[in-house]
This record gives C-alpha cells, structure tokens and sequence, in this order.
C-alpha cells in the first residue's frame, strides 16, 4: 500500500493534493470521530473495520480518512468516482476484490466518492457482495444519506458525520503547507499577516482543500521582502475576488438554510431572518425562491393574523421582476423583515390540513338542497334551492341559525382562529354569530347542538 501516501509527492500536483495526511498526527479536523477513545480512532487501532458512509461537506478529509483507513488495516483499496462509473465499473471493481483475495489472502476496501449520485440499480449491484463481505464499501457524499441511499445499503453500513473544519483546524492546514519544504511551500520564508490569515480561512469557509488552492494562487502571486515572502492585501484582493462561498443550490446546504430562513420568519426573529436570506444570496441562491417561500409562510405561518402580509410578500416578489436584483433583493429583504415581525397564526395552514384529512376518509356527503341553485323548473320541483335565506336580506347581512355543511357534519369547526394580531377580531365576530346561531328560532337543523367557539 505504499503508493497511497508517497513522500514524494509529484510535484505538479495541486498544493491540496501534496498536503493529504499520511496518518492520523498529520490529519487536523474531525475530533469527534478520531479523538482520544472515540469510534474510530478505536477502530483503527484494532483494525476491525467495517462498511461505513462519510457524510459531511466538501474539503474536510472524507477520501483521505478512507485511504488511511485501508492503509492502516492493509487492505486493497480500489476507489471509484459515482460520477465516472457505471455497473460495468463497479463489477470490474469486485472483480478484481475477489481475484485479489483469492490471490493475496487480503481484504479490500472499496472507496466511493460521491456515493450519492448512484441510482437504485448501481447501488444494488454492489450489495450482495456488501452482506457477504467480499468488499469492505466506505462511500463519501455530501447529501443526507437518508434520502439519497437505499434502505437496504444504510442498513449494512455505519454513517459517520464529518465536520467542517473551525477556524484553528484551518489555520494549522495552512501552518503546515507552509511549514512542510518537501511537499508543502517551505522550501521558502513565509510571512504571513494575521490578516491575509483570517481572510484566507473566513474563505475556505471550513473547507481544507479551499484553503489550500487559495493559497497556492496567492503565493504564486507573493512577493519577496526583508522578512522573507509575503502576500501582499492587493493580492489577497484579487485572489478572493471570484468568491463562491459553500453553497449547493440542490444539495443538502441550500435546504438547510432555506430551513433556518423559515423557521427564522416563523420564530419572529428578524435578525436571523434577514441573515439567512444574505447568506444564501452570497452563495449564488436565487432570489426568486426566496420570495416564493414568503408567499407560502405568509399563508401558513402568519395567516389571517396580518392578511397584509401576504400582499407584501406578492409585492416584493413582483418588484424583483419589475426593477431586477439590485433593488429588487432589497424588496425581498423588507418582505422578510416584515413577515418576520407580524403576529404569527397557523389557524388557516391547521384548518386547511384537517378539512382535506376529514373528506379524503369521509362519504361524498350530498350538497344540501337549499343550497343548490334551481335554474330549471324541474330542479325547482325537486326542491333545489328551497328554503335558502339570501343573507343580504337578514338583519346585519347574516341569516341566524342557517347551515352550509352538510347535516351529518354540521357541528365541525375548522378554522379556529389564534389570539393574535387580526384573528383576534375575527374570532370576537364568529363568537358573536355563533352565539347568534344558537339563540335563533330559524335553525336548519333544528335538533343539532350549535357548539361555541
């Protein structure tokens, strides 16, 4: 297994390539699987490995973990990108597991990066050798594996979650590219400001491999001064320029995000809200979606307790099409803010979720007759339309005591409005027509109770 971790690395290779860890005192991050007494640096130690997944964001050691893996248990390791393979691939790959088994006596492990984007198919094909043990599987991906993996592949495999890297593990991913003369930068005097320090590891953003491409483009820019090489801010400048935070616009990340925007909006925290919608603009989201999930939390999260806020989140979304991104975001921006702030009831969202529960168990209850119209003779001599009270006719434009459900659901409440902003007008306005409904001697269904709110 030698030729996993070479000391002398190519030296055409990306600076990130010739900085992956060869054992567990160079490998900085992950302290919660690879600590003192933690699951796998106990499993490394005994060498009992088994089938595991690595589900973490990209740059944080998910590859190199798996190398040393089977570098320590002195296993064969055959990887595979899910990108790059098909079924054919795979079953060379076992193939050549099963030859070398048979030939060597050893185990192998079968590495597949980006496991997630295998399809049901490609997955099973590697399965029955999984149950047997013929391979030892590590897949690495960035997406939850709950929903990307089968049921069945989950089942047989230990999920670990990989972090990312704080902001002392990248600084020492730095230290050490430019401390290390054979494989890293030190072949030359480095200094570093604090500064050109803090910008580079606020744009890795937790990944290591970023940290170390950015800074391979910067010392390929660095000059030479009195106390050896620098990076100067113009440069730090122009290497940050093209940005690009991490930021998955189908991956895991946006839905998380998306997820914290939400459930800032709902918790009425403007701050936070207003934070994450920046956030996911940063990372290129959008802002379009956004004002789109404003519409549905204005209706499922604010309901008839601020019907305004509705209009303004229609509002913001139209004057993004109108004016474009540049004031169009800042539209967007007001909207969040303000359904952020408004008093919140999911009275409507509750109301609408357990009506369609009721009709999708219950009978198809007949439209009452009083309330169907009676254009034809014939429909009127059926009794269509007999008895209805035209509302505009009664006192305060309501007919007391009359029903529009169907008798045998007649008492079925619904929408019951929350104590907050708007609703609790309309809930002071039901109980006074219900009350009104009660006390009424013109009842449609003169022997059902009439419930209060």
């Amino acid at each position: 297994m030698s030729d996993l971790f070479s000391d002398h690395p190519d030296a055409y290779a990306p600076l990130a390539a010739r900085m992956r860890p060869r054992h567990l005192d160079e490998y900085v991050g992950q302290s919660h699987l690879l600590g003192e007494g933690k699951p796998l640096r106990q499993m490394l130690r005994q060498g009992h490995i088994h089938s595991m997944i690595f589900w973490g964001p990209p740059g944080v050691g998910k590859t190199t973990l798996a190398r040393m893996i089977a570098e320590t248990s002195e296993a064969h390791f055959i990887t595979l990108s899910a990108v790059m393979s098909g079924v054919k691939e795979i079953r060379q790959a076992l193939d050549q597991a099963q030859q070398w088994r048979a030939q060597n006596g050893r185990k192998t492990l079968l590495f597949i990066d980006e496991v997630h984007r295998f399809n049901k198919s490609q997955q099973d094909a590697f399965l029955p050798h999984v149950e047997e043990g013929k391979v030892i599987l590590i897949g690495a991906t960035t997406e939850n594996p709950s929903f990307e993996l089968n049921n069945a592949l989950l089942s047989r495999a230990r999920v670990y979650r990989l972090r990312a890297l704080d902001e002392t593990e990248l600084e020492r991913v730095l230290e050490q590219a430019l401390q290390d003369p054979q494989r890293g930068l030190g072949q030359k005097s480095w200094t570093l400001s604090t500064s050109i320090r803090q910008q580079l590891v606020a744009a890795a953003d937790g990944d290591a491999r970023r940290a170390l491409n950015l800074l391979e483009i910067a010392a390929d820019l660095a000059q030479e001064g009195d106390e050896g090489w620098f990076i100067s801010e113009a440069v730090m400048q122009e290497v940050l320029s093209a940005g690009g935070r991490r930021f998955d616009k189908g991956g895991d990340l946006f839905y998380d995000m998306i997820s914290a925007f939400h459930k800032s909006v709902r918790g009425s925290a403007p701050d936070a809200a207003l934070y994450w919608y920046c956030r996911m603009l940063d990372g290129g989201c959008d802002p379009l979606y956004v004002a789109r999930r404003l519409v549905a939390i204005a209706s499922e999260d604010i309901g008839n307790a601020d019907p305004r806020a509705m209009q303004v989140a229609l509002a913001a979304w139209d004057a993004f099409e109108r004016v474009g991104p540049a004031e169009g975001e800042r539209a967007i921006a007001q909207a969040a803010l303000y359904c952020a702030c408004a008093p919140k009831s999911n009275a409507v969202y509750r109301a609408f979720k357990q009506c369609l529960t009721d009709i999708r168990k219950d009978p198809s209850y007949e439209v009452p007759l009083h309330l169907r119209n009676a254009p034809t003779q014939l429909m009127q001599a059926e009794g269509f339309g007999q008895g209805y009270r035209y509302a505009h006719d009664e006192p305060d434009a309501y007919a007391a005591g009359e029903s529009y459900l169907p008798e045998p659901i007649a008492e079925r409440r619904y929408y019951q409005p929350e104590a907050r902003g708007l609703e609790i007008k309309i809930q002071e306005k039901l109980s006074r027509l219900q009350a009104r409904d009660a006390e009424s001697p013109e009842q449609r269904y003169p022997n059902r109770n009439h419930p209060s709110c």
